[in-house]
């Protein structure tokens, strides 16, 4: 280790620091070098982040087996407890010669690696150590040998590092599972014969060296190396490098001329399942961009380094998103807002720190004797640090469980999500809908306003006290299936509770007019100004225009009741359920509450919810029991008009979704699209149109 001290020049990725030193006099006999020999000291990080997957262990005999058939590679001369000394391979990186991320590559050095890629299907089985025992037993199983890649970055990358960053990923909408999740959709390949790969192609680690007037390349690291579909070195070849989107065809093509000439069958198919290796290498990719990106944040102050690692997240999940089934990405500025939440969290008492607080109050909502200014400022402290089980993302907002020193209950910090929008719209500010329900006295479990502001680059966020479990690292529980009888009861008690709101100072023109009538109305609004490829698919499956519509929806009246205020989108995951069985279940985003017609609410729950028919019947029965006849009459008559426009509603809003890809990684979203050739066909048959067939809904989203 005398060595390792002395003087020489440091390289080395983010796994292990290398030294280049001349062998000394000592050392030199030792392993069979001479005296002045550049060799080349590894010495691993011991602050390194896990951020690729291992095969072996054993990268010395990794090394033997290679050397058969590429003479080239460095030899390991001793490795011991903390250190390796390899030899040194004299020549530039091919970062040196040609530039780093998306510069184009010489088409020599692009030649003569993948040259050096096909003699990698020539290294023999019986030469490399020995194979996990979860590794696929048929060793040309391309499918499996993907998916058991994906559930090693799960293992080897995900699983290690998600006390340290899954609040990062929460934030950003990658799940826990994301590996995992792909693991189970890699699709049906073709069988290419295994063969030895490299696992990490990048720049740094292909040296070039010039031997008279031939140009050859050295493949040094060899620590990630594996065994499996060739492909798969490609495909890492090609997403490490990050080669210009012009040449990445070039480079597929040498591959596959240098393939064909040494082991044909490794190159079966090659144009239909690359794409499928690619989308791996992207999804895992991101797993360790963010994670680069994150620690260089630590302890920077300067807005060039936010910027530089917010660019570099936001192109690792734009890569992502489509493997990994991520919906929208969020935009650059709602990235630097996240990745600033998270920087100033471990900041300490730095500048940085006073400027999470430096936040501006909404003046219109006076400071809540719970939850006093310094209060707010804990809470957006703590907000950045929240482990992943306290960081729920959902169609609309980011929520953050904290808690708050000197406070007895916990809190969560509510933000928009920037780039989603919705094509239903509010009506009633949800935070002047929350005061209103909490100084009304009345019997309606629903979170407390706490505090509203604009924080960090003039973002918008909120304080309500948190409603989930007291464990906050176990997620809500949500009625998803279906409510249970004393549920179906608790609610129903809540919405006799909702018409004890006075609804007056929210809506003071609330009672004029008939509510069918504004809802029909907001119904073809909301068809009108869908986007025009919503509207052209709509169109080809036979659902009417706007103007059409309206002519429809004239076709029906209801009963006028007295009005009440109405929660709007009662489905499964805005009620959280509770463990009291008088008190069942709490009711939370109330963004899309209205005051109208207390019949509509429960139609529309029901249509959002599976709904057995006794739970149904129940339900209507204690409805028309405990509410006042004002708000009841006729309810027989109409509760299967409000069910048929929702039935409609969802046949457009749907529809505009699997369009548009908004918000499908959402549970309710994605069980509703799921069902949607369903929805389509009671849609058009109640509106009295013909029922297109699947090959017809097949076609139009094609």
């Amino acid at each position: 280790m005398s060595l390792a001290r002395r003087q020489g020049q440091e390289t080395g990725g983010h796994r292990h620091r290398g030294y280049l030193l001349p062998l000394s006099d000592e050392v030199a006999p030792l392993v069979g070098r001479a005296a002045g020999t550049p060799v080349t000291v590894r010495i691993p990080r011991v602050d390194a982040l896990s951020l690729a997957t291992r095969t072996w262990q054993d990268e010395t005999a990794v090394l033997r087996a290679v050397k058969d058939v590429l003479p080239g590679v460095p030899d390991c001369l001793v490795a011991g407890d903390g250190f390796a000394l390899h030899s040194h391979v004299d020549g530039p990186s091919l970062s040196a010669l040609c530039g780093g991320e998306g510069k184009p590559v010489d088409a020599r050095y692009v030649e003569a690696l993948t040259g050096v890629l096909a003699d990698l299907t020539q290294v023999r089985r019986g030469a490399l150590p020995a194979l996990p025992s979860h590794w696929p037993g048929n060793h040309s199983d391309s499918q499996g040998f993907l998916r058991t890649m994906a559930v090693a970055a799960h293992q080897q990358i995900v699983h290690p590092n998600w006390p340290a960053f899954g609040g990062l990923f929460a934030a950003l909408g990658i799940r826990y599972d994301a590996m995992l999740r792909l693991a189970e959709r890699v699709p049906a390949m073709s069988r290419r014969p295994f063969g030895l790969l490299h696992g990490d192609l990048h720049r740094e680690n292909v040296i070039v060296v010039q031997d008279d007037d031939v140009t050859r390349v050295v493949l040094i690291d060899w620590q990630l190396a594996s065994y499996g579909d060739p492909l798969y070195d490609l495909a890492n070849h090609v997403v490490r490098t990050r080669y210009p989107l012009h040449q990445r065809q070039e480079v597929v093509d040498a591959w596959a001329a240098a393939v064909q000439r040494v082991r044909p069958p490794a190159g079966n198919n090659l144009h239909r399942d690359l794409r499928h290796h690619l989308a791996f290498e992207e999804a895992r990719s991101v797993f360790s961009e963010v994670m680069r990106a994150a620690r260089q944040l630590q302890g920077s102050t300067d807005q060039e380094t936010l910027d530089e690692a917010t660019g570099q997240v936001r192109r690792a999940l734009e890569a992502a998103a489509p493997p990994l089934g991520l919906g929208s990405v969020p935009d650059e500025q709602e990235i630097e807002r996240i990745l600033f939440r998270w920087r100033a969290a471990r900041a300490g008492g730095r500048a940085l720190h006073a400027e999470v607080s430096d936040w501006v109050p909404d003046q219109r909502f006076p400071e809540h004797t719970a939850f006093p200014r310094r209060a707010v400022d804990a809470a957006l402290r703590a907000e950045g640090a929240a482990p992943a089980g306290r960081v729920f993302k959902g169609t609309g907002h980011l929520n953050t469980v904290v808690r708050v020193p000197g406070v007895d209950f916990p809190v969560v910090v509510r933000r928009k999500v920037a780039n989603v929008r919705r094509r239903e719209r509010g009506f009633l500010s949800e935070h002047a809908v929350l005061r209103a329900i909490e100084e009304s006295g009345a019997a309606v479990r629903a979170p407390r306003f706490l505090a509203l502001g604009t924080s960090y680059r003039e973002e918008p966020f909120a304080v309500h006290t948190y409603v989930g479990p007291p464990d906050m690292d176990q997620p809500p529980s949500h009625p998803v299936r279906g409510l249970l009888p004393h549920e179906a009861d608790g609610l129903v008690d809540q919405l006799l509770a909702l018409t004890e709101v006075g609804y007056e100072r929210l809506d003071p023109a609330a009672g004029v007019g008939c509510f069918y009538t504004w809802l029909s109305e907001q119904l073809v609004q909301l068809v009108a100004e869908l986007p025009r490829g919503s509207q052209q698919v709509a169109r080809l499956l036979g659902l009417p225009d706007a103007l059409r519509l309206k002519e429809i929806l004239a076709r029906h009246q209801v009963t006028r009741r007295r009005p009440g205020l109405l929660h709007g989108d009662l489905n499964p995951w805005n009620l959280v359920r509770r463990s009291d069985r008088k008190a069942p279940l709490t009711i939370i985003d109330w963004e899309m509450a209205v005051v109208g017609d207390p019949l509509y609410d429960l139609v529309r729950h029901m249509h959002l919810t599976p709904t057995r028919p006794e739970i149904r019947e129940r339900m209507f029965g204690r409805w028309e029991r405990l509410l006042p006849a004002e708000h009841t009459a006729d309810w027989r008559r109409d509760w299967g008009v409000y069910r048929w426009i929702e039935i409609v509603r969802s046949a457009y809003v749907d529809l505009d979704r699997l369009v548009t890809g908004a918000s499908l990684d959402a549970p309710n979203v994605r069980r509703a699209v799921d069902s949607y050739a369903m929805t389509l066909a009671a849609a058009t048959a109640s509106l009295g149109l013909p029922v297109r067939s699947t090959p017809d809904l097949a076609r139009a989203f094609a």
